[in-house]
């Protein structure tokens, strides 16, 4: 298992051993050398406009400079809010209509398709204005990516909103599935349980954890990448999705 850079010591040993139980092996028997990610959807993003606000159009937060928050509390509670990294998000423009000179700068940039990464989007802001009346309401960020180290371990723990310590535990409520209720309770403490069930739970509040299931299908599997673990709320407002990422999406890891 290659460690976080984000999280170490007890803390960091309490968390493996949980997302151990929930993917049903040792961490170490993945790709250590991979890079892993987490992707935020759901109905609830795109209601609100959120991948198409104009926060992602700048070109700082295009490189990773600064991550993109979110200030919806998604968890019903102030904090915490997501981040997410606009770098490593994936961005996705309208087949039809973009201006020419736009249109052949943007397929030397796409790494699929009409899919491109926001780093390798970010040099075309200094050429063309996504703002104007002909490019404006062309794109979304069709996969946002959260913030995180590119290790398992790290996508795991934003997957499931918590931080680099146990003070980031958050008071849920919600009662785990049967099956996951024993499990956990036997190898995590009762904060880290009260937390984690909130993750597992049936679906009537909370969110369901069905492991390498998705509702939406695949997900970028065209693209190289394989779904490890995923989350979603029962009426399909919110999910997370740690996915190992293919080459055409990998990235080195922060050092």
């Amino acid at each position: 298992m290659s460690s976080s850079s984000n999280v170490s010591g007890p803390w960091s040993e309490q968390l493996a051993g949980a997302f151990e139980i929930l993917l049903g092996r040792p961490l170490a028997g993945f790709d250590a050398n991979a890079v892993y990610a987490t992707f935020f959807g759901g109905d609830l993003v795109n209601e609100l406009g959120f991948t198409r606000d104009s926060i992602w159009m700048n070109p700082a937060v295009l490189h990773g400079a600064e991550p993109v928050v979110w200030d919806c509390p998604v968890f019903d509670l102030e904090e915490p809010l997501l981040e997410f990294d606009a770098s490593r998000s994936v961005f996705e423009f309208d087949k039809a209509g973009l201006p020419p000179e736009f249109e052949a700068d943007l397929a030397a940039a796409c790494f699929s398709g009409r899919l491109v990464l926001g780093d390798d989007l970010a040099p075309l802001l200094a050429r063309h204005d996504l703002s104007a009346s002909d490019l404006r309401g062309t794109w979304t960020v069709c996969y946002p990516r959260l913030v995180s180290d590119g290790t398992l371990l790290d996508a795991m723990r934003v997957a499931t909103a918590l931080g680099t310590g146990p003070e980031s535990l958050l008071p849920f409520a919600a009662e785990a599935a049967e099956e996951w209720r024993e499990a956990l309770a036997d190898r995590t403490s009762p904060e880290l349980f009260a937390h984690l069930s909130f993750f597992c739970t049936e679906g009537e509040e909370g969110l369901m954890y069905l492991r390498t299931e998705r509702s939406g299908g695949d997900l970028l599997a065209d693209e190289g990448c394989t779904l490890i673990a995923n989350w979603e709320e029962g009426q399909g407002q919110v999910e997370f999705a740690v996915v190992q990422v293919g080459e055409l999406l990998a990235a080195p890891r922060p050092s």
